[in-house]
């Protein structure tokens, strides 16, 4: 092999998506492997956005309120270390997660894809956050005795869900 057959690529700066995902970490997330799902789910997305060169920011709603699990930045190559021993407890404190979600969306010049991944066990549906450019809803209600409250607040905000159970809705 010479050296003429040896070219250089320039690598791309990145995209212009910063993805905000909200990941619920309640009680209720603990029954039928939920929370490792949503884990599961959530290291996919970071891997994905590791190799688009994109943005990644995890809000924590649970038993203990809502916080920063990553702040906006760009994606990390290994974040099982952090994502693994994460727990729930607790309600679901949802409105808790969006009031530091609104701020973040603001601040950013990205485009927002807001991801929540939730059985969908809150008490009221919230409103939509103002200037996300889109919002995918991972529904994780796999109980028999579903409430389909991740489908009204998809449809309420006009988001796409996907069921890991079912498919993907629109």
């Amino acid at each position: 092999m010479a050296s003429e057959h040896f070219r250089y690529r320039r690598h791309g700066t990145g995209s212009a998506v910063v993805h905000l995902v909200l990941l619920d970490m309640s009680a209720s997330m603990l029954l039928a492997g939920k929370l490792a799902r949503a884990k599961g789910c959530l290291l996919a997305l970071m891997q994905q956005a590791y190799r688009d060169r994109e943005h990644v920011g995890v809000i924590s709603f649970g038993g203990q309120g809502a916080y920063w699990l990553a702040k906006p930045g760009k994606a990390q190559a290994f974040n099982d270390r952090w994502i693994a021993p994460l727990g729930g407890s607790g309600g679901t404190p949802l409105e808790s997660g969006l009031k530091l979600l609104a701020p973040a969306i603001q601040k950013t010049d990205r485009l927002t894809h807001v991801w929540l991944l939730t059985d969908g066990r809150f008490a009221q549906l919230p409103e939509k956050p103002q200037g996300m450019d889109r919002c995918t809803i991972v529904d994780l209600e796999l109980d028999k005795l579903r409430l389909q409250r991740c489908q009204a607040l998809a449809e309420h905000w006009q988001a796409q869900r996907i069921s890991l159970g079912e498919g993907i809705y629109v």
